[in-house]
């Protein structure tokens, strides 16, 4: 949950005050109005001072925005559960997101990307497109949302590893640190909501946490080039053909059940979870870098259980408010440390 704008464009994690040499434009290539020329970073990097912290500020409010659009993914995949099977509702969602985009970006007029961020756009589109949604949807149906909020909690820490090792920078100890007690703090609490005992859906999250991590580095670095809407934009309109075959099959070999919840729970993963979400979650990335931004999401474990008990009727734990202090906590160090 997902989680429904990285690191500078080619070597290290965005941070306020840092700065990178302009990258030139690929032959052929020409400036878009609209569209920032490439190499230009346009959040954490623009300059030092005031700027640069007025940028990263945006970002970790777009990030908590993000946060909250990703909080309900859970709880409407649960939803939609009741009426749609995993393959089907994946690929739906993915059809409806793709739709979307693909509105989006031909009222816009946006053009195709460029060649060099082909790579980038098809490790983002399978972690947080194809992968994170359809391992976190097989995971629910053995799973509760309280025990699979599990992998949120570990996907800060996962995602500021990747990049790091990505870009080859490391972050000061303290972040680390501040990083690694909010993981901990938020599994030991997921965990304790879930009784503590493994299910079979841990595979699919152990997956989902792996590959959404990549997803949200790779797109996270490539919105300090790209407006985020062509991020996720062109993400989720390069997996339209295959979302359309596989919800073909999908729906001939699953029941399919319309009630309020499904149709409702369904509409959300698509508009907020899969498309608003990651739009406003790519800018963050942009503005304060992959691993603050990223740190953000700390909170989300909690968040969802609270729509659990409102939306699916769970019981919540006494120990919430103790773990919702500290990993608040956490995520205030972590977003008072430079690298």
């Amino acid at each position: 949950m997902r989680a429904h704008d990285s690191a500078t464009p080619t070597a290290t994690i965005a941070e306020p005050g840092a700065a990178a040499p302009p990258e030139q434009p690929s032959p052929g290539e020409a400036h878009t109005p609209g569209r920032p020329p490439a190499g230009r970073d346009t959040g954490a990097d623009m300059g030092g001072g005031a700027e640069a912290k007025a940028a990263a500020s945006r970002g970790v409010l777009l990030a908590a925005l993000g946060v909250a659009f990703f909080s309900l993914t859970f709880p409407a995949t649960a939803w939609a559960l009741e009426g749609f099977g995993p393959w089907t509702a994946t690929t739906l969602r993915v059809v409806g997101a793709g739709l979307v985009a693909t509105v989006a970006l031909t009222a816009l007029r946006v053009p195709l990307p460029a060649r060099r961020h082909w790579a980038g756009l098809a490790v983002a589109a399978s972690g947080v497109v194809i992968g994170f949604p359809l391992l976190t949807t097989l995971a629910l149906q053995t799973s509760t949302t309280s025990h699979a909020a599990v992998v949120v909690g570990l996907l800060p820490l996962t995602t500021a590893v990747y990049s790091s090792l990505r870009t080859g920078t490391r972050p000061a100890p303290l972040f680390w640190a501040a990083a690694l007690a909010g993981a901990a703090v938020a599994v030991a609490f997921a965990l304790y909501q879930s009784g503590g005992r493994p299910t079979l859906g841990d595979l699919f999250l152990c997956g989902a946490l792996l590959i959404c991590a990549a997803g949200y580095a790779e797109g996270g670095r490539l919105a300090r080039e790209l407006p985020s809407l062509e991020v996720i934009g062109w993400a989720l309109v390069g997996c339209l053909p295959l979302a359309v075959v596989g919800s073909v099959f999908a729906l001939l070999h699953e029941p399919v059940t319309l009630t309020a919840h499904s149709v409702t729970g369904l509409a959300w993963n698509v508009v907020g979870s899969q498309f608003l979400g990651l739009l406003v979650w790519y800018r963050a990335m942009g503005l304060a870098g992959v691993a603050r931004t990223s740190q953000v999401q700390l909170a989300q474990p909690l968040l969802t259980l609270v729509w659990s008990v409102l939306l699916l009727g769970e019981r919540l734990s006494p120990a919430a408010p103790v773990a919702a202090v500290a990993v608040l906590v956490c995520i205030v160090v972590v977003q008072r440390t430079r690298a």
